[in-house]
């Protein structure tokens, strides 16, 4: 049997991060991969923050980690913090790790609720150790000791996302993937079934293939133009539309965890790198005009920016199917839910891994293709409904959050929030994200809070749970004081990848 030939239209990290997985994951025999891509065409290049699962791709493909932070100025990163998205003055971090430990049969949230009602919990925070550490700028690798405090997180990076598409570029091209450069002005169609035969260069050449992944942006050139598959408008839900984004100076103290703060009419985001600060505000046009935006920004910058800011505009959804006869849409060609999680390299990831798992003898494979839709269904369903509940969940007073608040949201969240509110219960996924701790620092931490406590919480004498909620506060003042400050350890361990 010939291999697949696959063809990725579009660089940038969602092009190469697919080049790199199927070079690497799928033996020649299997699949040929060839990229096309324009130096002429730029890319969004604003993901710049990931989730912990970017650890499993990366170890997937043989990347070192070490070496990998060095090439592409990274930082780590153990959660992160809503600064102002409740109230006015209120912050909280969602930590990439859990909340104390469960206990009786229900999570540990549970016996902190009923001990808070009662005045002798503290602050929630008190019991993670990813926020503690968050909070002390400190940083070190999880322990493999599951009865050990110090196994209790997790983490991911921040890095300069160009950088590490080129990274991958490098790796990918090293183990067979073809680069073409220039542009394509034509999809070429099937006459039998209307898949896609090829791409017409701006040369005249034409580039044939028998799988072709969609990696063109938010311009969506073949699963959106040329294969006409819709547009599902989740606007009325995530109603932030534009975006300026722009770099600034490196922090003086580099922390380990992106930050999101609540605004007037969105919310703006800084990320901390090595060399720079990643920095920008996504906000909602039909609440503030461009130009007030871009001040707002230019306003509260952490450190001196070190370019002019640039527009990006966008709708949140996705398309109706990612793989649609002979194609596969990944990355922004397939849907986009804006990084208030930093969920978009993330999705990359996952529709690239489905596809290994999936990939097809024969291209046009229906069974396959629909498997692979439903589980990408899953994951934008899941991420859609966490990233609504922090705008509808708020308590601030201009008319944008007053907006998200009163609008009506899907019923899948609906319920979500209601069983939250009726005893604590959070969401536990067989699939995609996010995990139980995740929605509890958000839940609590926009002042949300259950009407009651969970019966198996009131088992343990009130003077145990005291004991008990003591304790693990020491156990994880002490591992923060055992962790290193997060520069030194990134400077450091830099020197590992020489």
């Amino acid at each position: 049997m010939d291999p697949v030939r696959v063809v990725v239209l579009g660089g940038g990290t969602a092009g190469w991060m697919t080049a790199a997985a199927l070079a690497t994951l799928l033996p020649r025999a299997r699949c040929t991969v060839r990229l096309v891509e324009s130096e002429q065409i730029g890319t969004v290049g604003v993901g710049e923050a990931t989730l912990p699962q970017m650890r499993a791709f990366n170890d997937a493909i043989g990347i070192i980690e070490a070496d990998m932070m060095r090439r592409t100025n990274a930082t780590f990163k153990l959660g992160i913090e809503f600064v102002d998205w409740g109230v006015a003055g209120s912050a909280y971090i969602h930590p990439f790790g859990a909340y104390g430990r469960p206990m009786g049969g229900v999570g540990f949230h549970h016996h902190w609720q009923r001990a808070a009602a009662a005045g002798k919990a503290g602050p929630l925070e008190r019991y993670s150790l990813a926020v503690a550490a968050c909070r002390a700028g400190r940083f070190d690798f999880p322990d493999t000791d599951l009865t050990s405090i110090q196994s209790t997180y997790d983490y991911a990076y921040h890095f300069d996302a160009g950088l590490y598409a080129g990274y991958l570029r490098e790796l990918a091209e090293g183990r067979g993937v073809t680069r073409i450069e220039g542009k394509f002005v034509q999809v070429l169609r099937e006459a039998e079934d209307g898949g896609v035969a090829g791409i017409r260069m701006e040369s005249g050449n034409v580039v044939p293939g028998d799988l072709f992944v969609d990696c063109t942006g938010f311009r969506s050139a073949v699963t959106g133009e040329a294969l006409g598959v819709a547009w599902e408008d989740w606007s009325q839900w995530l109603p932030c539309d534009r975006a300026w984004a722009v770099q600034s100076e490196r922090l003086e103290t580099v922390p380990p965890y992106t930050r999101s703060i609540a605004r007037e009419a969105g919310w703006q985001w800084q990320i901390p790198l090595q060399h720079r600060t990643g920095n920008g505000y996504i906000y909602s046009s039909a609440f503030m005009d461009d130009d007030a935006a871009r001040e707002t920004l230019l306003a509260n910058l952490p450190t001196p920016a070190i370019m002019e800011p640039r527009s990006i505009r966008f709708q949140a959804g996705r398309r109706e199917h990612s793989w649609t006869r002979n194609c596969v849409a990944v990355g922004l060609a397939s849907g986009f839910l804006e990084p208030l999680e930093s969920t978009s390299i993330y999705l990359i990831q996952m529709a690239v891994m489905h596809l290994i798992a999936l990939f097809p003898t024969r291209p046009d494979d229906a069974v396959l293709a629909a498997e692979f839709n439903r589980r990408m269904d899953v994951e934008y369903d899941r991420i859609r409904d966490f990233l609504i509940l922090h705008y509808h969940a708020n308590r601030r007073d201009e008319p944008f959050w007053r907006h998200c608040r009163d609008m009506a949201v899907p019923d899948s969240l609906a319920e979500k929030i209601a069983l939250f509110r009726h005893r604590g219960s959070v969401p536990r996924y067989g699939e995609g994200l996010f995990s139980p701790p995740s929605w509890v620092s958000v839940l609590f931490g926009q002042g949300l809070e259950p009407r009651a406590v969970h019966p198996l919480a009131e088992a343990m004498p009130m003077s145990e749970l005291d004991a008990w909620l003591v304790a693990i506060r020491s156990e994880v003042a002490a591992g923060v004081s055992g962790m290193s400050e997060h520069d030194a350890f990134v400077s450091d361990y830099g020197e590992w990848g020489i």
